[in-house]
């Protein structure tokens, strides 16, 4: 008998299949596609790679700030979207290639869960039937289409995250509906390369969720670079290659673009795979889990987006962790209070903890204090005619810090420390103590923490 089996191989199956079969347990993993799920095949990674390559052409367009200039800077569109794909190739094996070295059976294949048994959880993959002690669901999300007049019949023109990923050209124009993060992100790269974009959110503000502040200086910065906004508006139809909407006064309005990018959310994919044959409880589509990552159903465990909570890599990375943890004598839970979250825009943003405005939601007392990013040496010397700023928020009564949002180049790369203090209490006392290397971006947490 298997001793955990894993259905899904994105970042919440394979680390916590890695981390099992570390531990020496009989693990077997099913990935119906590839390994690393979407967020290697057609999220984190091949978006980081695409800004990349964008960032790199406009840090060449503007070398002159640095005193370095270039002639007949140029980009390649098809040689971008190659090398993601190489980059993409290659850390799948990476991954398979780690799969093999702690002895983790990989199954490729569907996965149908047929029920239970006295041998164990019922398996059938590839006509082959599996039995277990216990199951890991890691089944991730998928892209949300909203019912919207005229979706379907746009179907050559719209597209959604996994589509827009294998472009073989480069749109002239691009309308995106909806101004999350990965929306953001694809909308930073397309106006580096020259694209005309237009975003449409349905909520006042883009990054719906962050720091209510920072997420307006983005929009600031990328509005002076070109891009529209339309906030406060609701899609109301596609008709071919027009977007039409109406604005929180009720005027209607519309926009055209070459093609569309539908980003306004996922859902968990719970559908298709016979959870039902368990009798799994969801909840609002999702998969119920408690902080252990325990279902309803003994011995069977959900990770990563599956659960609707907390949908990023990481997180459902952490939350594989903790179910192999307890499966082995541990004991583990998953707190969520520090979890880190990071758009890789052109400026970066980045956030942990407790927000402003959720703070005031919730009536927590707390205190804020900010300072702009170019108190920091080494920003000002790699960020020229750049901005930014870096928020503390801490408890009014004890002073812990509760959380910390920037945005700047490289907030994505620095926001780790306030995730550790965060989960680990730290007041402002403490953290002032601790020395940070100079000249570093980072030392920017530190001194706002001085201005309590």
């Amino acid at each position: 008998m298997i001793d955990l089996a894993i259905i899904g191989g994105g970042p919440g199956g394979y680390v916590a299949a890695e981390r099992a079969g570390k531990k020496g347990m009989n693990v077997t993993l099913f990935e119906k596609k590839e390994l690393g799920g979407v967020c290697l095949n057609e999220g984190c990674i091949p978006t980081k790679t695409l800004l990349y390559s964008a960032k790199t052409y406009d840090s060449a367009m503007h070398g002159d700030k640095y005193g370095v200039s270039a002639q007949g800077v140029t980009f390649d569109f098809g040689k971008i979207i190659a090398r993601k794909n190489k980059i993409v190739k290659k850390l799948v094996a990476g991954i398979t290639a780690k799969m093999k070295a702690h002895n983790v059976c990989v199954v490729k294949g569907e996965a149908y869960i047929k029920g239970r048994s006295t041998d164990g959880i019922e398996i059938e993959s590839n006509g082959e039937t599996f039995y277990a002690a216990n199951l890991l669901i890691c089944t991730g999300s998928e892209a949300f289409i909203p019912p919207i007049q005229g979706v379907k019949e746009a179907k050559d023109i719209l597209l959604t995250n996994r589509e827009i990923l294998d472009m073989k050209e480069q749109p002239r124009s691009l309308i995106i509906i909806g101004g999350g993060v990965i929306g953001m992100e694809f909308a930073s790269f397309y106006n580096s390369l020259g694209t005309d974009v237009t975003v449409v959110e349905m909520l006042p503000e883009i990054l719906g969720g962050m720091e209510g502040k920072i997420s307006a200086m983005l929009r600031d910065i990328y509005t002076k670079k070109g891009i529209k906004f339309h906030l406060s508006c609701k899609v109301t139809e596609i008709n071919g290659n027009e977007v039409v909407f109406i604005d929180s006064a009720g005027v209607c309005s519309s926009v055209k673009g070459e093609k569309i990018l539908m980003s306004v959310g996922r859902k968990a994919v719970t559908k298709g795979f016979g959870i039902e044959n368990l009798a799994i409880e969801l909840d609002r589509g999702a998969i119920k889990v408690d902080s252990r990552m325990c279902t309803n159903v003994p011995n069977v465990f959900a990770a990563g987006d599956v659960t609707g909570f907390s949908m990023l890599a990481h997180t459902a990375s952490r939350e594989g962790e903790v179910v192999v943890n307890n499966l082995t004598g541990g004991k583990d839970r998953m707190r969520y209070n520090a979890i880190p979250g990071v758009v890789y825009t052109n400026p970066e943003v980045a956030s942990a903890g407790l927000t402003e405005e959720a703070a005031r939601k919730e009536g927590i007392a707390c205190r804020i204090a900010e300072l702009p990013m170019t108190y920091a040496g080494r920003f000002v010397a790699e960020n020229e005619a750049g901005n930014g700023i870096c928020r503390i928020l801490t408890g009014e009564k004890y002073g812990e810090i509760l959380g910390v949002h920037m945005i700047g180049n490289p907030s994505g790369e620095i926001i780790y420390g306030a995730c550790i203090a965060i989960e680990q209490e730290m007041t402002l006392k403490e953290f002032q103590e601790i020395v940070f290397p100079h000249p570093t971006v980072s030392e920017i947490i530190r001194e706002t923490a001085f201005m309590f």
